[in-house]
């Protein structure tokens, strides 16, 4: 009976190292356009965690967390960014664990990234969009000019670069993580599954 017990607890003390993959599918979307600094988010675990062979964090299990950052630069310099921060994994049978992990990689693609300290970046403002307030200025300048000699060329030039202004105002310089988007996440620290912390 001893050694049952002592064979119990051994197996309930589980530590995941850090540097140990956890792959989740985002169930609610991120956006820099609608979440706020401290919004939860959540996701499913997609591929078993394996610790000599076994499973610790099976697949269905659910991460939890919050929103750390969320930035929409709104100059073409600079990327929107997204950054999350997972605290909690909860298994199947409601066990939950404090979890200290870094995004590292997502399934999405487009000139979208992962920075060195988990960031998402979006895409943000591509070369063609300085070629476009370039070509909306000089477009401008050029009917200015044709309408009203050299005086129209500096008025046309101006009205031309407001409304190339304007547009690009428009196209929101945003990042977006959907729902359904694989998140890959890498722990920080160790994962002791040693004692489950209570429910919210």
């Amino acid at each position: 009976m001893v050694l049952l017990a002592v064979a119990a607890v051994a197996q309930n003390n589980i530590s995941l190292p850090a540097g140990t993959t956890v792959k989740v599918k985002l169930e609610n979307a991120l956006t820099t356009f609608s979440s706020k600094t401290g919004d939860p988010f959540s996701g499913r675990v997609t591929e078993a965690v394996v610790l000599e062979g076994k499973p610790v964090i099976p697949v269905g299990a659910s991460v939890q967390g919050r929103v750390t950052k969320v930035s929409e630069p709104r100059r073409i310099a600079g990327k929107p960014t997204i950054a999350i921060f997972p605290e909690t994994v909860v298994l199947p049978n409601g066990e939950r664990y404090m979890l200290n992990a870094t995004l590292v990689d997502t399934s999405l693609r487009n000139g979208t990234d992962v920075n060195d300290e988990g960031q998402f970046k979006g895409k943000g403002h591509e070369g063609k969009d300085v070629i476009e307030i370039g070509m909306g200025t000089g477009g401008g300048m050029l009917v200015g000019g044709l309408i009203g000699g050299g005086k129209g060329v500096l008025i046309g030039g101006a009205v031309g670069a407001t409304a190339t202004v304007a547009h690009w105002l428009g196209k929101r310089n945003s990042a977006m993580l959907p729902a359904g988007t694989e998140l890959v996440m890498e722990l920080s620290r160790p994962l002791e599954m040693t004692a489950a912390i209570g429910g919210q």
